[in-house]
């Protein structure tokens, strides 16, 4: 048996969602009382974004999914959705973050996700270490290439919320790699082709950046007037697996600065944060305000002040708003 020493008999584990809707739970307590339109902590699956490289997506059934992995390997290896949903399983937070988006957009969401890590799987078919990278493809024709290093921390997802995947979001199995752009956490995964050299992938063939850690940020998504005349300021920062240690925020342009509300942080290496902030107009007379956001990650590197667009490598900068006050 190929999979001897990875599969374990959790059958009951597989249909219970006590954990995740503890996780849930949890991430509902520690979300910030803010007043303005933001998500919370998990994203519904109405709220998060979605981006795909076909009209229409795949239609697979768990029945008839499998992932074959091939490549430099002695012998390939098919494993179908119910051997892989009997692996030992986990549920994770992990934050996504597209790496088309412009500096202060909203495809950035979290989940709940439901599946078994792929490490085992892949030191089984290659224990001696000789293969350097993998090709993973999936059944909409898309494809990405990791460096095996980086799929040390991969997960393969089956599940987002304690629901099944939904098609939209790679049903019935996707990748997730915690750390990494949103497009590189394929979705449908039909196929994982070990390599001995690097080839580019689908978006790397068209001039964008491949794998790699995110780019620190923080969204200033929610301005709001409370009763006391105050301004609530809101958002989410994002740090990748370092994670987020504070938000820092300037109601005068950058003159200035002062650490933002932050929301507790979430069991995970890979997790968003909320923060808030309440300004408060000098004045009756004062119209404006310029407001500008950056975050810390816990390494202490500060968020990059300068502002670029989202190709090739992802949208850098400080958010910076004018606010009506």
């Amino acid at each position: 048996d190929r999979l001897s020493g990875v599969s374990e008999d959790i059958g009951a584990e597989k249909s219970d969602t006590d954990g995740v809707e503890t996780m849930m739970q949890h991430a509902e307590q520690k979300a910030l009382d803010i007043d303005g339109d933001i998500p919370g902590l998990v994203s519904t699956f109405d709220e998060f974004y979605n981006v795909d490289i076909a009209e229409f997506d795949p239609e697979l059934s768990a029945d008839d999914w499998s992932v074959t992995i091939t490549g430099e390997v002695d012998d390939e290896l098919t494993i179908t959705f119910d051997e892989l949903t009997d692996m030992s399983t986990e549920h994770r937070f992990v934050t996504l973050r597209c790496i088309g988006e412009s500096l202060n957009g909203q495809k950035l969401d979290n989940a709940v996700w439901t599946g078994t890590p792929i490490k085992p799987i892949l030191d089984q078919i290659d224990s001696d270490g000789q293969c350097q990278c993998a090709m993973l493809r999936a059944e909409d024709g898309y494809s990405i290439q990791y460096p095996i290093d980086a799929l040390e921390t991969a997960f393969l997802a089956w599940g987002m919320n304690g629901e099944p995947l939904p098609q939209s979001h790679g049903r019935p199995v996707r990748v997730l790699l915690p750390g990494h752009w949103g497009e590189t956490n394929v979705k449908w995964l039909s196929e994982i082709e070990m390599l001995n050299e690097e080839m580019k992938g689908y978006w790397e063939q068209r001039g964008w950046h491949g794998t790699g850690p995110v780019n620190t940020v923080a969204k200033l998504w929610s301005d709001t007037r409370l009763d006391d005349g105050h301004i609530e300021l809101a958002g989410h920062a994002y740090a990748g697996t370092p994670g987020i240690d504070r938000v820092e925020i300037s109601t005068d342009g950058g003159d200035s600065w002062a650490h933002a509300e932050l929301s507790e942080p979430l069991d995970g290496e890979d997790v968003w944060r909320q923060w808030r902030h309440e300004l408060e107009p000098e004045s009756e007379t004062e119209e404006s305000r310029t407001v500008v956001v950056r975050a810390v990650d816990k390494e202490g590197n500060l968020q990059q002040q300068e502002q670029t667009d989202s190709f090739p490598n992802g949208a850098h900068g400080w958010v910076e708003q004018s606010i009506d006050v």
